[in-house]
């Protein structure tokens, strides 16, 4: 089992995202995205890759492989107003390992750091292992539901209220 680490994305990452992307299932893509695509957009990878690490956020999980680096996970936050918008795409054979958990806790110092006090998030109803995820990460969480999607807030500070 190959050892992960997270760390902040860097400008060249393009091209492993890009690969990280293309490994993933069409299922796992559908799960992200809402819907399937064969390729992330020009304009999505360069916002990916050049975020500010304030208002927008995106740390990757990485393995070693023979090619070398690779990347098995990402995490960002975008600025939502007051809130941050989470999401989260973990690559099916690295799933089940902690990772995205592992990426909402790193992702919520920052967040933390940077004064956001809540991240929202939409999850498909499906997306039973994400939603475990926030519901398990210790903090506390809001639900509603429409049109089988979750819509969840989870509150990064001690006040606030679910």
């Amino acid at each position: 089992m190959s050892q992960v680490s997270i760390r902040a994305v860097r400008p060249d990452d393009k091209e492993r995202i890009v690969a990280a992307f293309r490994a993933l299932d069409r299922s796992s893509v559908y799960l992200r995205f809402f819907s399937y695509r064969k390729q992330l957009e020009e304009e999505e990878l360069r916002r990916v890759t050049e975020c500010d690490g304030v208002n927008e956020v995106v740390l990757t999980a990485t393995a070693a492989s023979v090619d070398g680096e690779i990347i098995v996970g990402l995490g960002g936050y975008v600025r939502s107003g007051a809130a941050a918008d989470i999401a989260f795409a973990v690559e099916e054979d690295f799933q089940g390992r902690g990772i995205a958990s592992r990426l909402l806790r790193q992702l919520a110092t920052i967040a933390r750091a940077n004064g956001f006090t809540q991240f929202t998030a939409d999850v498909l109803a499906e997306n039973a292992p994400m939603l475990a995820v926030l519901r398990n990460s210790g903090l506390r969480m809001r639900t509603s539901h429409e049109q089988g999607v979750v819509h969840a807030t989870l509150f990064l500070t001690s006040r606030g209220c679910p």
